[in-house]
């Protein structure tokens, strides 16, 4: 079974990606909206998140983490795979493929505050981008944006667009992703962006990269199940925010809106607990 978890919906692109791929695969999603975005916050405080919710999808029967959150596995990825008994895979803006593919010499990155201030963004550009120049642009407002379910519209592309055409203007060739959240906002991009820039999401990569992980430390399969495996008890989902609207946003996702389970933080917000909370379900 694969636990994903990100500050809220962005992780789902991963997610997506993931049951594609993977579709006998079980999964659990976590969605920590109570503190979305993670962005702004400190690296010690998302480290204490990300193990808090970790050791939580462990114990609900997950077999490999995916930190399905740029911001997430920037300050806590060292720490998750130093403290977990099981495999974790994280994020990384896909500075790698953009430096590989470039024709100009410019590449962007937009991205989080946490993931730009992050060792892994600097190691990976530091390895992976030399000779060529970076163009890195924080992404303010947009988590929250795609959150309220506003990605593609007309004041999405504004803010957008203000982020972007600095990087257009200096030649960037390849727009590299480097927050879950902004895979949503691809539509919006492709509409600033001429034809000659790719954008790079990183979500298939991240599948990939899970797939060869299941193939050499495998965890446990429902091999029986069909590949067009739908279930709600197949994929299960928690939410420390309002569990409808996680509902609403998987099911324009899969066209299948299933039922989410209310978690809650502790008073130290180092564990999670269901203990008398409502969840959501459409089918009640």
């Amino acid at each position: 079974m694969i636990g994903l978890f990100d500050s809220g919906v962005g992780g789902l692109s991963v997610w997506r990606e993931i049951v594609k791929l993977l579709p006998q695969q079980a999964t659990l999603y976590l969605a920590d909206s109570v503190h979305c975005p993670y962005g702004p916050r400190p690296a010690q405080e998302i480290r204490r998140f990300s193990l808090g919710i970790a050791r939580f999808l462990v114990e609900c029967g997950a077999g490999l983490i995916v930190a399905a959150c740029n911001t997430a596995s920037a300050a806590g990825l060292e720490a998750l795979r130093a403290e977990m008994n099981v495999p974790v895979v994280g994020m990384e803006p896909a500075v790698k493929p953009a430096s590989e593919r470039t024709r100009t010499g410019h590449i962007g990155v937009l991205a989080t505050r946490g993931t730009v201030n992050g060792n892994l963004f600097r190691h990976t550009t530091a390895r992976y981008a030399a000779g060529v120049s970076v163009h890195v642009q924080e992404g303010q407002g947009l988590v929250e944006l795609v959150e309220e379910g506003r990605a593609d519209t007309p004041e999405t592309e504004e803010l957008l667009r203000t982020y972007l055409q600095p990087m257009l203007d200096a030649g960037v060739d390849q727009i590299a992703l480097g927050c879950t959240h902004y895979a949503f906002l691809v539509p919006s991009i492709r509409r600033i962006a001429p034809a000659t820039v790719s954008v790079i999401d990183p979500a298939a990569a991240v599948a990939r990269r899970v797939r060869e992980v299941l193939e050499s430390e495998p965890v446990e399969t429902d091999q029986a199940r069909p590949a067009t495996y739908h279930p709600a008890g197949g994929w299960r989902f928690f939410t420390t925010g309002r569990p409808e609207r996680l509902a609403g946003t998987i099911g324009m996702l899969s066209g299948y809106t299933p039922p989410v389970e209310a978690v809650t933080w502790d008073a130290t917000e180092t564990r999670l607990t269901q203990a008398g909370l409502n969840s959501y379900d459409p089918a009640s």
